[in-house]
């Protein structure tokens, strides 16, 4: 996802998305350990969504003091 749909999306659903995205981490990593998944390259591609959802909310954390 590209950080300009990020910015357009509210706090909750940024929330919501990075929850989701660290419940998918996860069960990648574990399906991972056990047989190895086709692309594993797509575990990167999950954790730098879920920073970059966390950089969005903590900018707009600074932002608001």
């Amino acid at each position: 996802m590209k950080v300009k749909e990020i910015k357009e999306l509210t706090d909750k659903e940024i929330q919501e998305r990075i929850d989701a995205g660290k419940d998918e981490l996860l069960r990648m990593k574990l399906s991972h350990s056990i047989s190895p998944i086709d692309n594993p390259s797509q575990i990167k591609k999950v954790r730098k969504d879920i920073a970059r959802f966390m950089t969005e909310l903590r900018e707009r954390e600074l932002k608001n003091k």
